[in-house]
C-alpha cells in the first residue's frame, strides 16, 4: 500500500474510532442484552452439496442448468466449504466478539425428499455439532429454516410454491426443526426475503424455478401477472402454519421466539407531492406490507387490494382465525434505498416498479441526475444511512413497535480482475458504510424503537446468488482456490465496535462476557 493510501486509511480509523467513542458513551445506543452478530446462508456458504446423504435442492439445479443467469457461471457446490470447516469458522466469529450467529439450515440436507422421504440423521448431526459449538463458544443461534433454497423433490412433485401442498412440507419440515435443535436455539426465522423469492422466482424469472411471461422475462412456462401472488399467499399461510406449530408445541418450554425476514428498502418520494408521497407508500405495500400486513393484521395491505382486486387469493374464515400477530419480531434486511414516482395518475418510462403488479410506482436511485446517497460499485447500491432510521421508524409505527431485528445489512465490492487481496483486505468504505448505518439504527433506538440486534452481512465472502463469486460482502477475505480466510479492517473494526458495547454491559448483567475480545 502506498503512503498516501496508508495516511488516508489512518485518518479514516482515526475519525471511525471517534465515532465508535461517541456511540459507546451514549448509554441508550443499545440495549444490554442487544445481539451483535454476521449472517450466513445454507446454500451460500456450506457446500458439501450432495454429501452424507443430502438432496438436491433448488438452486443445485438451477446452478447446473445451461443457460442460467449466474454471471460468471459459476455454482456452490463447494461455495466457502462451511460444512467441513464451520469449527474454524466459529472461532473467526469468537475473535469478533460477536454473541450470535444467524445461519439457515438446508431443508435438503435434513428432508432430502420432503415429507416423503427419510429424515437425513447426518444433516441433523450436522447442525446439532454447528449449534452445540457455537454455544460452547457463547454465541447464539439465530436460525432461518429456509433462506431461497429447498428440495428439488417439491418442485418436482407439485411445483413447490404454486401449489397448497407447500404449506404442509413446510410445516412438517419445521416441525423437526424445533424438535431436534429447539431446547438450544432461540430465535427462529421462518423465511428469508420472501418478495424476492416470489419476485425472481415467478415474475422476472431470473431464479429458480425461472418462471414468467413477457414483458416481465422471457420463460418457457410462467404467469408473472398471477403466479406471484399465488406463491406468496401459499409462503405466508406456511409461515402461519410453523408458527402455529411453534406456539403450540414447543414455544412454552423451549423459550424462543419465531419471525420472519424481509429485504426492506426505505423510498422516498421523489418529490413532495400528494402523489409521489402516496407512490412511495405504495411501493411498501407491494413489498414489505403484502407479507407482514396479513400475519400481523389478517389482511392484505388496502393498496394491494384496490389495484389488484380479484388477482389477490383471499384468506379464508378460517385462515383469517390464524392470521393474527403471527410473529414475535420482524427480520429486516435493509442495504439501500431508492426514490420513487408516482405511475397512476402521470406517465412513467417502463422500469422496476412502474406496472400495476407492482404498484405502479418507479423507482430510482437518482433524482434530476443526483444520487441518493453515495454511488458504489454495485448498480443500485447507494449509500443512504438515513433510510436505516427511516425505514426502522415506519416499521415501528405501522407495526405498534413489535420488536425488530436488523438481520442483514453490509457493504459489497466488485470481485475486479485487477483487485489485490492487500487493496481487499483494507476495505474503508466497508468501514464507513457499517458506521453510518449502525449510527442512523442508534438514532432510531433513541426515539423508541424496539430493535434487538444487528447483524453484518457477511462474516465471509462468498456465491452472491446470480452475482456469483464477482461480488465480496465478507468482513473476512475469501481465497476461493484454498478457501483460506483473512479478517479484512472492517472486521476489525466491528471488533472494536462491539467490544465497547458489550463490554460496557456484560460486566453488569452478566452477559456474554466470555466473548469479548479486549
Amino acid at each position: 500500500m502506498d503512503v498516501s493510501l496508508k495516511l488516508y486509511v489512518g485518518f479514516f480509523l482515526l475519525h471511525m474510532l471517534s465515532l465508535e467513542q461517541s456511540l459507546a458513551n451514549n448509554s441508550s445506543s443499545f440495549p444490554s442484552n442487544f445481539l451483535f452478530g454476521t449472517s450466513s446462508s445454507a446454500y451460500q456458504y456450506e457446500g458439501a452439496y450432495l454429501a452424507n446423504g443430502k438432496g438436491l435442492n433448488n438452486w443445485d439445479v438451477y446452478s447446473h442448468k445451461p443457460g442460467n443467469l449466474i454471471v460468471d457461471g459459476s455454482n456452490a457446490d463447494i461455495a466457502v466449504d462451511h460444512y467441513h470447516r464451520y469449527l474454524e469458522d466459529i472461532d473467526l466469529m469468537h475473535s469478533l466478539g460477536v454473541n450470535s450467529y444467524r445461519f439457515s439450515i438446508s431443508w435438503a440436507r435434513i428432508l432430502p425428499k420432503g415429507r416423503f422421504g427419510e429424515i437425513n440423521e447426518a444433516g441433523i448431526k450436522f447442525y446439532n455439532n454447528l449449534i452445540d459449538g457455537l454455544l460452547l463458544k457463547g454465541i447464539e443461534p439465530f436460525v432461518t429454516l429456509t433462506h431461497m433454497d429447498f428440495p428439488q423433490e417439491l418442485e418436482d412433485r407439485y411445483g413447490s410454491w404454486l401449489s397448497p401442498e407447500s404449506q404442509e412440507d413446510f410445516a412438517y419440515y419445521a416441525d423437526i426443526c424445533f424438535k431436534s435443535f429447539g431446547d438450544r436455539v432461540k430465535y427462529w426465522v421462518t423465511f428469508n426475503e420472501p418478495s424476492f423469492q416470489v419476485k425472481f422466482g415467478y415474475q422476472a424469472g431470473t431464479f429458480p424455478p425461472s418462471r414468467c411471461s413477457k414483458p416481465f422475462g422471457n420463460c418457457t412456462y410462467g404467469d408473472s401477472e398471477k403466479e406471484p401472488f399465488i406463491t406468496a399467499h401459499n409462503i405466508i399461510l406456511a409461515h402461519i402454519a410453523a408458527v402455529h406449530i411453534y406456539r403450540t408445541k414447543y414455544q412454552a418450554t423451549q423459550g424462543g421466539s419465531i419471525g420472519i425476514v424481509l429485504h426492506c428498502f426505505w423510498y422516498e418520494p421523489i418529490s413532495n407531492s400528494v402523489a409521489d408521497k402516496l407512490a412511495a407508500e405504495r411501493a411498501q405495500s407491494f413489498s414489505i406490507n403484502w407479507f407482514l400486513d396479513p400475519i400481523i393484521f389478517g389482511r392484505y395491505p388496502q393498496e394491494m387490494q384496490d389495484i389488484l382486486g380479484s388477482i389477490l387469493p383471499e384468506f379464508s374464515t378460517t385462515e383469517k382465525q390464524k392470521l393474527n400477530k403471527g410473529l414475535d419480531f420482524i427480520g429486516i434486511n435493509h442495504y439501500t434505498s431508492y426514490y420513487v414516482q408516482d405511475c397512476m395518475f402521470s406517465a412513467c418510462e417502463p422500469g422496476p416498479g412502474t406496472s400495476k403488479m407492482e404498484g405502479y410506482c418507479a423507482q430510482s436511485s437518482q433524482k434530476n441526475g443526483t444520487p441518493i446517497g453515495e454511488p458504489t460499485e454495485l448498480a443500485g447500491k447507494n449509500v443512504y444511512p438515513q433510510g436505516m432510521e427511516k425505514i426502522v421508524t415506519y416499521l415501528k409505527d405501522r407495526y405498534h413497535n413489535v420488536p425488530m431485528i436488523i438481520t442483514e445489512n453490509g457493504y459489497g465490492d466488485m470481485n475486479k480482475p485487477n483487485s489485490t487481496t492487500e487493496s481487499l483486505l483494507h476495505d474503508v468504505e466497508r468501514i464507513k458504510y457499517l458506521a453510518g448505518y449502525l449510527d442512523a439504527l442508534s438514532t432510531a433506538i433513541r426515539k423508541g424503537a424496539d430493535v434487538r440486534g444487528y447483524f453484518v452481512w457477511s462474516l465471509l465472502d462468498n456465491f452472491e446468488w446470480n452475482s456469483g463469486y464477482t461480488i465480496r460482502f465478507g468482513l473476512h477475505h475469501v481465497d476461493y482456490e484454498t478457501l483460506r480466510r483473512t479478517p479484512k479492517s472492517s472486521g476489525t473494526w466491528y471488533r472494536n465496535f462491539i467490544s465497547q458495547h458489550i463490554a460496557k454491559d456484560c460486566k453488569k448483567h452478566h452477559m456474554f462476557c466470555n466473548n469479548v475480545v479486549d
